[in-house]
C-alpha cells in the first residue's frame, strides 16, 4: 500500500473482491448456522438432534476451507491445512481424528465469529469506502438520467439541482474513492492476518506436523535400508555366482590347454575374472555385509577390525540385536572412522567400543595418531553425523593436534534380550 502506484493496481479491487465475497459468505453462513441449530433443537427431543451437533462443530472445515481460497485474493503466503491424516481409512477414524484437533476447534470458533461479526463489518466497509464514494461520483450520472436534468438525490439524504454543484460532488467522490482504495486494503489486510491467526496451524499443529515427519523420515530409511538388502541380495546370488562359475570355466580351460597363445590368454582372463570377483565382493560389502544380517553388529565390527590396515582392539557387548536401520547406521559410521584412521591419522593402534546403556547405544572409535580431524576437509564426518541425526542420533568427535582422536556415536534405541536369542 506504500507503493505510489497502489491505486492504479489490482489491489484495491482484490481487496473489494475480498470484502464482499466474505460479506456474502458470512451471510449464508449465518443462515446455515441458525438453520442447523433450529432443526437440532426440535429434533433433540428424540435424541435425533445429538448427530447433527457433531455436524455443528464440524462446520467450520468447510468455511475455514473457502476462508483459505478467498485469501488467496489479499495474501501471497499461502495457508496450509492444519488438518492430520487419519491413522486408518473410514469415515470413524476420519471423525476420530477431527474431533480430537485443536484446529478444527479454532476453525468452529472463527466460523461463529465469521457468521456473528466479521461479516457484517466486511459489507460496512465496502459500503463506506466503495459503495458511497462511487454514488458520490455517479451524481451527474443520476441527475442526466433518473432527475431528467434537474435533481439528483445524493445518498438519498440530499437533493443537488444546479449542474456544477453535481459536478462537485462528483470530484469529491473521485477523492473519497481514492481514500476508500487505502481504506479497503487496511480494512482487508486486517481481516486476512485475524483469519490467518484463527485458522492457520500453531506451534501445537506444527509439533505434531514435525512428529509426523520424523515417523516418515524413520520410514524412508528403513526403505532405504530394505533396498540396499535387496541389492545386496540380488549381486551375492546372481552376478557373484556367475563370476565364480566363469572363473571356474576359465580356471579348468587353462589347465585342459596346451603351452601356447591360448593358454596364456586364458590366463590373463582367469586372473581379470579373479579381479572382478573380488571387486565384486567389495561392493557387496560396502553396501549391506552379509555377516551384519547373519550375525549381528559386534560381528560385523569385528570383521570390520580384522580387514583394516590398523591394528583394532574391539570390546563390544550388547544383549540383543538393535532395530535394522540402527545397525545399519553403527556400522558403518565405524568403518567410515576406521578407514578415516587407516588413511589420515597415522596412528599405530585403534580401538573400538561400545555398549547398550538406559535406552541408548553407544559407539566409540579411539586411536593413537596425530588428531587434527577436520569435518571440513572432506573426510566424511559430515555426512557420518547426517546419517546419525537421521535417526535422532548424536555424534560427537574431539580430535586436538597431536592426538589421541576420539570419536563418540549415541543412537537411542531399545536392545530387547529377546531378540538375541
Amino acid at each position: 500500500m506504500s507503493r505510489p502506484d497502489f491505486l492504479l493496481s489490482a489491489w484495491p479491487w482484490r481487496s473489494a473482491a475480498y470484502l464482499l465475497t466474505g460479506a456474502l459468505t458470512g451471510a449464508v453462513t449465518l443462515v446455515g448456522i441458525v438453520a442447523v441449530a433450529v432443526v437440532c433443537g426440535a429434533l433433540a427431543v428424540v435424541l435425533v438432534g445429538l448427530p447433527l451437533l457433531v455436524v455443528v462443530a464440524l462446520g467450520g472445515i468447510p468455511v475455514a476451507r473457502v476462508e483459505r481460497r478467498r485469501m488467496r485474493l489479499v495474501d501471497r503466503d499461502p495457508v496450509s491445512d492444519g488438518h492430520r491424516t487419519p491413522a486408518a481409512p473410514g469415515l470413524r477414524p476420519w471423525l476420530t481424528t477431527r474431533l480430537r484437533e485443536q484446529t478444527t476447534w479454532r476453525e468452529l470458533g472463527y466460523t461463529l465469529l465469521f457468521a456473528g461479526l466479521l461479516w457484517p463489518v466486511d459489507a460496512l466497509a465496502v459500503t463506506v469506502a466503495l459503495l458511497c464514494p462511487m454514488s458520490l461520483a455517479a451524481t451527474p450520472l443520476l441527475m442526466a438520467t433518473a432527475g431528467d436534468g434537474h435533481e439528483a438525490k445524493v445518498l438519498k439524504q440530499w437533493t443537488v439541482t444546479a449542474w456544477p454543484t453535481a459536478f462537485g460532488v462528483a470530484v469529491l467522490g473521485l477523492l473519497l474513492t481514492g481514500l476508500g482504495a487505502y481504506l479497503l486494503g487496511v480494512t482487508a489486510g486486517a481481516r486476512a492476518g485475524l483469519a490467518r491467526l484463527l485458522i492457520a496451524p500453531r506451534e501445537g499443529d506444527l509439533g505434531a506436523t514435525v512428529v509426523e515427519l520424523a515417523r516418515s523420515r524413520v520410514r524412508l530409511v528403513d526403505a532405504f535400508e530394505a533396498e540396499r538388502r535387496r541389492i545386496e541380495r540380488d549381486l551375492h546370488d546372481g552376478a557373484q555366482q556367475r563370476l565364480v562359475a566363469l572363473t571356474m570355466a576359465l580356471g579348468l580351460a587353462r589347465m585342459d590347454s596346451p603351452p601356447g597363445p591360448l593358454a596364456e590368454q586364458l590366463t590373463r582372463a582367469h586372473e581379470e575374472a579373479g579381479k572382478a570377483l573380488a571387486e565384486l565382493r567389495e561392493l557387496i560389502h560396502g553396501i549391506h555385509p552379509q555377516v551384519l544380517t547373519d550375525y549381528g553388529l559386534p560381528a560385523a565390527i569385528s570383521d570390520a577390525a580384522d580387514r583394516c590396515v590398523v591394528p583394532v582392539d574391539v570390546d563390544l557387548a550388547l544383549p540383543g540385536r538393535p532395530a535394522r536401520a540402527i545397525e545399519s547406521a553403527a556400522y558403518f559410521v565405524v568403518c567410515e572412522a576406521l578407514a578415516n584412521v587407516a588413511k589420515h591419522s597415522g596412528a599405530g593402534r585403534a580401538q573400538v567400543s561400545g555398549g547398550h546403556h538406559e535406552g541408548r547405544l553407544f559407539l566409540e572409535v579411539r586411536d593413537d595418531g596425530r588428531g587434527g580431524a577436520d569435518p571440513s576437509a572432506g573426510s566424511g564426518l559430515t555426512g557420518l553425523a547426517d546419517r546419525v541425526s537421521v535417526l535422532d542420533g548424536r555424534l560427537a568427535l574431539t580430535s586436538p593436534p597431536g592426538g589421541p582422536t576420539l570419536l563418540r556415536v549415541e543412537f537411542p534405541c531399545e536392545v530387547p534380550e529377546a531378540a538375541d536369542r
